[in-house]
Formats: structure tokens, C-alpha cells, sequence
């Protein structure tokens, strides 16, 4: 059911910011309703010499309730972010009106190769999108003992008073009474410490006696805020140093109350890309002396990942300066379908039909997870920009408080690609630094082959991914094999995160790491 909670690197989080819109319809998928058309595509960027960002795009607004500003400065899921339903009610209502909503509208899932592995999912994209079976998922324990870590990274730091509701970086620590190892878990692209596939994969450690930490994805909001340094997301080597940072804290925040034998390190998506550069840290400050590392559908490259993703903007009829009035299109189609359909309500029932009756084309489909990734990456452009006074989205020297409206900084920033970002934001601020720094040797440094030497020779080192993960390429695939050997395990199936669930995945990651 929360596999597509996962749905990380570049589309993990992304599908989560049009979960908590389609949860809160009506704050915040209206929002991108009134999107549709004039108002989201009658925005432009008007990159200058005398306007280096997009201030001018943007006119002055009204002022809105501080829970908008909330829900849209976030853009990403924590718990606190979320309606006052109880768990199971709101995970409900999040699975039926994000599928239903955006993905559901592939072929009818084919039946599982004859093979021994168990996961029933053969489609890439339906994998992703429709997670694990209930009846194929692992039972965990109905109680753990758990509490939510607040930890001041940075002393002194002052925020933005957009940011009010920011008291310090939350991690998630679930812990024994008896000595056992500790294991780190660092969140997928602009995940919460409290991401669904984070929770699992703690309730799975924890059920095999271990001590657990969650961290958020050093592209989260709470995380630009707290506990990055320079409040630019992007850089491996520096994001490693943020995370590691706040593995220290969290580290001296609970040694006093538990007994630790060991310490391993796991990350799914972006944090599995993450974590080979936080290991890499270690050897060098030996803190931890992690004794094993997984990393759960890296990417190799997230250069490479991320431009794929972009291309399926592609998809959308006029490109991705009509995705306002696309995902209107869209929402319309879905909504028609359920008013002639008779149905009585989002349910299982009525998610399997829009299913089989293939509502939404292929092209719809990956036009739609490329909207999602947007929206996402407008959440982390538009906290950096905030954080480091750019004047990139917000004009500069503008300080925006509680009751500042957000919604055209939202628009605009839905506007910027990955290749926007990186172009005219990430690469500036990095060949300032180091003079003469090409876009290509920056962009050399945003995967495995930048650390390979280290990789291979390291035998602590696993990877577990899937044939068929979209955000990988064949000759990626291949090299993932060619560089961990008989430490890659790679199942025939599951797309990207959608059998992390599957009652033989969680057995592996587990089975690591004892």
C-alpha cells in the first residue's frame, strides 16, 4: 500500500506532495486546479543580467492563512503535516486519491515470470505505483518503543519567518532495552524521518532487534533549514558531510540511553546514493565504523536519473508549459469517471477498475509522474532560495512572514526543471567556490564512479535494486554488477521501491545486516 510513498530519488517524494494535495483538495489541489491555464502558464521566467532569478515573474500577494504557508513550504510529508484522521484512515485516503488520481492507468499487471521470486508486479511504472499486495507484505509489531529526536544541528541558526514552525531537525529513534546494533536509515529525494518506507524498514530492523535511527533526505525542507550548511541541496560529498553531521547529534542525543554493539548504515533511492558517501566520511573521521552499508535502489548516477525523469514532461501535449491545464485534463477524466461509474466510494473496488479500464494513456502516465517530480523540486528550490536569500524565486531581501501567500512562488517554481536548477543555480554557486569547476566534472561527481575505487574494494558495501527500475539504465544496471559483484542482489522485478514491502525484500535487508 505505501510503496508509492517511497517513490524516491527523483520521484519518491515527488508522488508525496500530490498525496498531501490530494488530501487536502481542498487547500491544495485546488491550488493546482486554478493552475490550469491562464494562471500557471502565464507565468514566465525572465532571466536577465538585470533580473538574475525570477523576482520580476512575480507580482505582490495576499495575505493567506499560515497553514497554507505550512502545507506549501513543506512540500513533502511529516506527520505533523497531515489531517487529524488516524494512521489507517489517512493512508487510505492518501493511497486511493494519489493512485486514483495520477497513476492508476497502465495495462492490467501481467502475471509474475516463472521464476521463484514471489513478487507478483511485472510492470515497471505498476510496481512503483502499486507497491505490494497486503497479503505479500511482512507482519510487524503492533508496539515499539519510539520516540522523535529534535536536534539543534546548527546553534544559533537564524530562519526566515516563513519558516516559524521550524524548531530543529526531526529524526525518528526506535530502540531495545537490551544491547544491539544501531542502524542509520536516511530518507529518499525530499522524504520526511517519517516517510511510510522509512517506517517500514525501521519496524522491519526493529523486529529483528536492532536500534534504528531515521533521517530525513538533506532535500527535505526541514532539513535545508536545520541542518544543511551552505542550504544548497545537490552535492554529494557536501550533502554526506550534513548527513553525517546529524548522525553525530543524533548519535550523543540517545548514547546515554541505549547499548550499541555496532553500527550500519542503509538508505534507500537518493539516500542509498547518499549513504556510499557517508560511509566514505566515516572511514576518514571513524565515529561509527560502519560495519555494513546497503543501499536500496541507488542511483548511479543522479545526474542521469534525474534528466530522465525530466523527459517525461515530454509526454504532455505542448510540454511542460501546459502542465497546469494537463493535470486539470487529468483530474477532470479521473473525476468523470467516478461520477458515471455509479461507485459509492474510493475503494479497492473502484481503484482496480480505473485499472482495467486503462483511463489514463502511457503518455498521460509519465506525463504525470514528471508534473510530480516538479512539484517536488519546486519545494526544495523555493526553501534553498528562501534559506540563502538568492533571489532566485523570492526577490531578494524580501523577507516573507507567516501570512505572506505563497501560491505564485509555488506556480513559478513549478515552472523550473532539474536542468534549470542545476544550470542556473546548483553550478553557479559551486564554480563560485571553486574557480574553474567545468559542469561536466560537477556532474562527474554526482554518482558511484566518482568513489569506484573505494566501492569496489570495500566488502561491507550491498546493493539491492531491481531489473527493471526506471531510474536506472541497462548499461547502469551493468555496472552495478560489474562493481559489487555477488554483494549486488538485483530481483527480476519491482520497479522503483515497489517490492521494498515484499515479505522476501525486507528479509534480505534484514538478513544484511545480522
Amino acid at each position: 500500500m505505501t510503496a508509492l510513498i517511497g517513490f524516491a530519488f527523483v520521484i519518491g517524494s515527488t508522488a508525496w506532495v500530490l498525496i498531501v494535495v490530494g488530501v487536502h483538495t481542498i487547500m491544495m489541489i485546488s491550488i493546482v486546479i486554478r493552475a490550469g491555464g491562464v494562471i500557471l502558464t502565464g507565468i514566465t521566467r525572465t532571466l536577465s543580467k538585470d533580473n538574475p532569478g525570477l523576482a520580476q515573474a512575480i507580482p505582490q500577494i495576499d495575505a493567506t492563512r499560515a497553514e497554507t504557508i505550512y502545507r506549501l513550504t513543506c512540500l513533502s510529508v511529516q506527520a505533523k503535516c497531515m489531517p487529524t484522521y488516524n494512521g489507517d484512515t489517512r493512508m487510505m485516503y492518501l493511497r486511493m486519491l494519489f493512485i486514483a488520481g495520477c497513476f492508476l492507468l497502465l495495462t492490467v499487471p501481467s502475471r509474475a515470470a516463472d521464476d521463484d521470486y514471489g513478487y507478483p508486479i511485472s510492470g515497471s511504472y505498476e510496481a512503483t505505483i502499486l507497491g505490494t499486495p497486503a497479503n505479500l507484505m511482512a507482519e510487524f509489531p503492533a508496539k515499539m518503543r519510539v520516540r522523535q529526536l529534535v536536534l539543534d544541528v546548527i546553534p544559533d541558526r537564524q530562519k526566515p519567518p516563513i519558516f516559524f514552525y521550524d524548531k530543529g531537525l526531526h529524526c525518528t529513534f526506535a530502540y531495545q532495552e537490551k544491547k544491539a546494533p544501531l542502524v542509520f536509515l536516511i530518507a529518499g529525494a525530499g522524504a520526511s524521518d517519517r516517510a511510510p518506507k522509512l517506517l517500514t524498514m525501521m519496524k522491519a530492523l526493529y523486529q529483528a532487534g536492532f536500534h534504528v535511527i531515521t533521517l530525513p533526505s538533506s532535500s527535505h525542507a526541514n532539513f535545508i533549514v536545520s541542518a544543511s550548511q551552505n542550504n544548497i541541496p545537490g552535492d554529494l560529498t557536501e550533502d554526506a558531510a550534513d548527513l553525517y553531521r546529524v548522525m553525530e547529534i543524533a548519535w550523543k542525543e540517545v548514547e546515554d540511553d541505549i547499548e550499541v554493539s555496532s553500527f550500519h548504515l542503509c538508505g534507500y533511492s537518493l539516500g542509498a546514493t547518499q549513504a556510499a558517501f557517508v560511509a566514505k566520511l566515516d572511514e576518514e573521521r571513524k565515529v561509527f565504523n560502519f560495519r555494513r552499508v546497503l543501499m536500496i535502489n541507488p542511483a548511479v548516477s543522479l545526474y542521469n536519473s534525474a534528466a530522465r525523469i525530466e523527459e517525461l514532461l515530454k509526454r504532455i501535449p505542448g510540454g511542460a508549459k501546459k502542465q497546469g491545464i494537463f493535470f486539470n485534463k487529468m483530474l477532470i477524466k479521473f473525476s468523470q469517471f467516478y461520477r458515471y461509474g455509479n461507485f459509492v466510494a474510493l475503494n479497492d473496488d473502484f481503484l482496480y477498475s480505473i485499472y482495467t479500464e486503462k483511463l489514463f494513456s502511457r503518455e498521460e502516465t509519465g506525463g504525470l509522474i514528471g508534473l510530480t517530480y516538479r512539484i517536488n523540486l519546486a519545494g526544495m528550490i523555493f526553501s534553498s532560495d528562501v534559506m540563502t536569500n538568492s533571489g532566485y524565486v523570492v526577490p531578494k531581501n524580501r523577507v516573507l512572514s507567516p501570512t505572506d501567500s505563497l501560491f505564485d512562488y509555488f506556480l513559478v517554481s513549478t515552472h523550473l526543471s532539474f536542468f534549470d536548477y542545476f544550470n542556473e543555480y546548483l553550478y553557479p554557486h559551486f564554480q563560485k567556490r571553486r574557480p574553474g569547476l567545468t559542469k561536466q566534472e560537477l556532474i562527474d561527481t554526482l554518482g558511484f564512479k566518482s568513489i569506484e575505487g573505494y566501492l569496489k574494494s570495500s566488502a561491507k558495501f550491498g546493493v539491492m535494486t531491481n531489473e527493471n527500475d526506471f531510474i536506472l539504465t541497462k548499461a547502469e544496471l551493468d555496472y552495478l554488477r560489474q562493481l559489487f559483484g555477488e554483494r549486488a542482489k538485483i530481483y527480476p522485478r519491482g520497479g522503483h521501491l515497489g517490492n521494498l514491502e515484499y515479505k522476501e525484500n525486507l528479509a534480505y535487508m534484514v538478513a544484511f545486516f545480522e
